[in-house]
């Protein structure tokens, strides 16, 4: 039974992933109902929620975006869709390019769709900086041009412009949220800071990494999820596009240094040849100008990067979440 605060009931998708988790915690936190979609599974394991505390709001659904049918049903009675889910992994994008077609486009249609037919449900669809591409210009506004630099970045920018078709042909109250370069505990290895830091917490005196010339607009995690609640909160982000970004950039050199330093680590970097993208595929600059989310909600960001590292590598470094990376193979 319901005991929410707000009488709100909120629909996360990709709930069991690293964000989704973060956003769930932190929407139960502030009473709401949520309903957290995880991918169905023959193993019934719910990805991060596992790691979350059973609690009278949470009801964990199991599913699949793509299924048009499963999605009308689960957003019945909701009031808000937070929608994650999908597939990122870039590498994993070259090889397997329909999947993200089906997941990113065709999820995000099937969202839109049932949020449209049960009478236009407030929809939070979540973007990504790759869509961007290498900056033209910088602080990259949400008018810099779109560029698909992988199967990845071209199927969110299709996810976004369905998204944004539905609130301009239907008035579906649709807001798109870009967030930048988040990381924290709970992200996937193939992401660069956990796989810096979980190399160097497994004992490593070598870590494999691609290029460190590109430079990177990093967000902590808790304030990536700040951004979402507060987007959601305000109408005046309704039809809009909008970036959560630092307003600031940093090297993978820089970062990787950076981690050496709190970690008090002597680690060599050695150039692994399978993390390097192609060539016109890589993003070699991403610098977010946030002026948008700042002068239409109440969000700022809480961590520094140093800060926010210093958080992450706490975490990482108990061994009981140690354990659940496999650091000695590269995760795509």
């Amino acid at each position: 039974m319901k005991s929410s605060k707000t009488n709100k009931t909120i629909l996360a998708t990709g709930a069991d992933g690293f964000i989704g988790s973060h956003l769930t915690e932190l929407l139960l936190e502030k009473g709401y109902y949520v309903k957290a979609l995880t991918q169905y599974n023959s193993f019934n394991n719910w990805g991060w929620l596992e790691d979350i505390p059973a609690h009278p709001n949470l009801e964990i659904v199991t599913g699949d975006v793509r299924d048009a049918h499963f999605v009308k049903h689960i957003l019945k009675d909701v009031d808000i869709v937070y929608h994650l889910a999908a597939l990122i992994a870039i590498p994993y994008s070259y090889v397997a390019p329909e999947s993200y077609v089906d997941t990113n486009i065709k999820g995000t249609l099937n969202i839109c769709q049932a949020a449209k037919e049960h009478g236009n449900i407030r929809v939070i669809h979540t973007s990504t900086s790759e869509v961007y591409g290498t900056a033209k210009y910088v602080p990259i506004d949400e008018k810099h041009p779109k560029q698909p630099q992988s199967p990845y970045s071209a199927s969110k920018i299709g996810a976004d412009a369905m998204a944004m078709s539905f609130y301009n042909a239907f008035e579906l109250p649709v807001t798109i949220v870009r967030p930048f370069n988040t990381y924290g505990p709970r992200q996937s290895a193939r992401a660069i800071i956990p796989t810096i830091i979980s190399q160097i917490a497994a004992g490593q005196k070598e870590i494999k990494l691609g290029d460190l010339t590109p430079t990177r607009d990093f967000n902590y995690v808790k304030d990536t999820v700040d951004g979402f609640l507060a987007i959601a909160n305000s109408n005046q982000t309704i039809g809009k596009e909008i970036n959560i970004a630092s307003n600031s950039e940093i090297s993978i050199h820089d970062t990787l240094n950076l981690i050496k330093e709190i970690m008090n680590s002597d680690v060599k970097f050695i150039t692994d040849n399978q993390r390097i993208r192609p060539e016109k595929s890589e993003v070699f600059r991403l610098f977010g100008d946030n002026k948008v989310i700042k002068e239409i909600t109440d969000w700022k960001p809480n961590y520094d990067l140093k800060k926010g590292l210093e958080e992450t590598i706490k975490w990482f470094t108990e061994s009981v979440n140690l354990k659940k990376y496999k650091t000695d193979i590269y995760n795509i």
